[in-house]
This record gives C-alpha cells, sequence and structure tokens, in this order.
C-alpha cells in the first residue's frame, strides 16, 4: 500500500472531509445609506443561491456591526471585533455594489479596510447596479480584491437602474440575469474549495 499510496498519491481524512464539508458564502450588503436598494438585489441573489444546494449562503449586512471610520477611533468598538470573526467563518463572499461617484461606496471601502488576514486565499463574485450598470464601481473594487488576496470571478452581473428598477426604487430583475448569477456562483464556489486548501 505505501508503494502505490506514493505512485499514486493517497487521500487522508481531513482532505475527505474538507471536500464534503459545504462551504459558507457571504452575500456582502455594499451599501449603509438610507432609501439604499441592496437589501432587495442581496436577497433575490440568496434566493437563486439557495435553490443550488453546494454552500450554505447568508446576508452579511455591513450596516449591522456599525463601523467607526477607519483611523478615526482607537479601534476597540465590539463591532470590529465582530466583522472581523463573522469574515473568518466564511470561505467566500458575494459583493452586491452599487456605484457612487464611478467607484464603491466609501462604507464598503471602509469596510473591506477595517480586515486583512480574514480576507486572504478566498473567492468573490461581483453584482453591481447602477446606470451603467455598476461597471466601473465593479472594476475598481477588484483592483482591492487582488491587494487583500481575494480571487474575483470573472462572471459579473450587471443590473440596471433603467431597466431592473422601477422608480430608482423597486428591484424587478430581467430573468436573463439569471444564468449570470448561476454561472457566477458556481465559479465562486469551486475557487472556494480550491482556495480552501491554502488556508
Amino acid at each position: 500500500m505505501g508503494f502505490l499510496n506514493k505512485l499514486f498519491g493517497s487521500t487522508n481524512k481531513e482532505e475527505v472531509t474538507m471536500a464534503n464539508e459545504k462551504l459558507n458564502i457571504g452575500i456582502i450588503l455594499g451599501s449603509t445609506r438610507q432609501g439604499r436598494v441592496s437589501p432587495q438585489v442581496g436577497e433575490w441573489v440568496k434566493g437563486i443561491a439557495d435553490q443550488r444546494g453546494d454552500a450554505n449562503y447568508e446576508i452579511v449586512d455591513i450596516s449591522d456591526f456599525e463601523l467607526p471610520f477607519l483611523g478615526t477611533t482607537e479601534g476597540t468598538e465590539p463591532g470590529i471585533a465582530a466583522w472581523n470573526q463573522k469574515l473568518a467563518n466564511l470561505d467566500g463572499f458575494v459583493f452586491i455594489v452599487q456605484e457612487y461617484n464611478h467607484s464603491i461606496t466609501g462604507a464598503l471601502k471602509n469596510a473591506l479596510d477595517f480586515a486583512r488576514e480574514p480576507w486572504n486565499n478566498k473567492a468573490a463574485g461581483i453584482v453591481s447596479y447602477g446606470s451603467t450598470g455598476g461597471a466601473r464601481a465593479a472594476e475598481h473594487l477588484r483592483g482591492i480584491c487582488g491587494e487583500l488576496k481575494i480571487a474575483d470571478v470573472r462572471t459579473h452581473p450587471t443590473l440596471s437602474l433603467f431597466t431592473d428598477f422601477e422608480n430608482g426604487s423597486d428591484f424587478k430583475p430581467q430573468s436573463l440575469h439569471l444564468d449570470n448569477v448561476n454561472t457566477m456562483l458556481g465559479e465562486v464556489v469551486e475557487w472556494s474549495n480550491a482556495l480552501k486548501t491554502l488556508r
């Protein structure tokens, strides 16, 4: 058996357990402003994700953690530790991103900056919205993900304020986005599984 294991490789119990455990994927709402629509988009993505059965998906609302602006306090607020612990317990992410002035929100950038290691060697997908589908915000986020060692997947559902929302506030997505969301989620799960071996 020892020779065969050397020749063909072997799978230990820990590797089998890792492969059989469901991943935990956080759907991160990237806005905290009054009247935001990110909860509607996040629940829509989670509804699609839950039907897949390939991971445990949960909504993670950065507003729940009441993070101060980075560097303006001593950093002892309980929300900071809770935020880092939440991220540490996740294997991957889906960012719900809205575009403000051609970039991501200040609240999301602040939340990204409040952690380091909990982001590392994990995968993320991006669902964006805005007047141009939030594409420019998503591109900025990709650059930040690279610095935080987050592997962002290629497939990127983009939602238009003109065709996927009524009056800019009621989210009514076109059915054509369903395939893109499922493809993106599949990529996040595959990459998250692969990167788990690095942690």
